[in-house]
């Protein structure tokens, strides 16, 4: 299981991976979910536009799949980039995706032309994260570079070089747009200080392998990060220390690497290479 995305309330969300089925799940009945769309090879990446019966799924092979789940002949497979789509975006009327040839792509969201592509970098782009209020789009890279873009021109505004000391897998901005927190194969969760010169403020090997994915809790007090280690961890956003270690022994957590998150209201879900979705819910005590 390699992708989770929100479902059509805060009570449902979404599921995708290597049988390159998505799932949709109902979090007041988990035990059983709903097959709603099927692509020929492994899903990556997925975003959804809630409500409208309409989702984006990127592919191991470079496909960006636009489905329709209303009006099938809507349904689309592009092949846009070379190689798989590792992470795809929405902003207002806009979607981005980018992939394993360095290339970020901005589409229109309601038609699914890709309006614009450039080069970003001569490696993979893994990961995005969005800010409205910078009005900025975070791009970590196989180069160990974390990408600073205009969400509106598209310019480059600023480049972390080396800002890891291997692939950059996530990069997630705090609910108050200062920082920007980023993890990857070094294992390693930096902290940048945004509006103080992007400053790195904290730096702590946060797992024993790869660190998948971070995300913050809705109400913003708690970040969670994923781990290749089979862990997840939970952290106070306020002093960036860690409160609680979600592993297999103690409470029966994933048996192998854990690649992606989703904060609903008042659950945390997981997957992983174990081919489960679990559900957590993270108390303030």
């Amino acid at each position: 299981m390699y992708a989770l995305a929100p479902g059509r309330d805060e009570r449902h969300f979404l599921s995708a991976g290597g049988d390159g089925w998505i799932v949709e799940w109902d979090t007041d009945h988990p035990e059983t979910g709903k097959l709603i769309a099927s692509v020929e090879s492994q899903v990556f990446s997925l975003f959804n536009f809630p409500g409208t019966g309409r989702l984006i799924a990127g592919n191991m092979n470079g496909g960006v799949h636009w489905i329709d789940t209303v009006v099938s002949d809507r349904t689309r497979n592009i092949q846009h980039h070379r190689k798989g789509v590792y992470d795809i975006i929405g902003t207002t009327g806009r979607v981005f995706t980018t992939g394993g040839d360095g290339i970020l792509s901005r589409w229109d969201s309601e038609t699914g032309k890709s309006e614009e592509s450039f080069q970003l970098s001569n490696q993979a782009l893994r990961c995005m994260a969005y800010s409205e209020k910078r009005r900025e789009i975070a791009v970590g890279g196989s180069d160990n570079s974390i990408y600073f873009i205009d969400s509106e021109t598209l310019a480059l505004k600023k480049t972390l070089a080396n800002a890891h000391n291997n692939s950059v897998f996530s990069v997630s901005f705090s609910p108050d747009n200062r920082y920007l927190l980023s993890g990857g194969r070094d294992a390693i969760l930096r902290i940048w200080d945004l509006e103080d010169d992007f400053r790195q403020v904290s730096e702590q090997t946060a797992h024993l392998f790869t660190i998948n994915h971070i995300t913050f809790s809705p109400d913003g007090k708690f970040y969670a990060t994923a781990s290749r280690d089979k862990t997840i961890k939970i952290w106070d956003a306020g002093n960036f220390h860690l409160l609680k270690v979600i592993d297999t022994i103690r409470y029966g957590a994933h048996i192998n690497s854990v690649n992606r998150l989703l904060w609903l209201p008042d659950l945390l879900v997981s997957c992983g290479d174990d081919r489960s979705v679990m559900l957590w819910r993270v108390r303030a005590d």
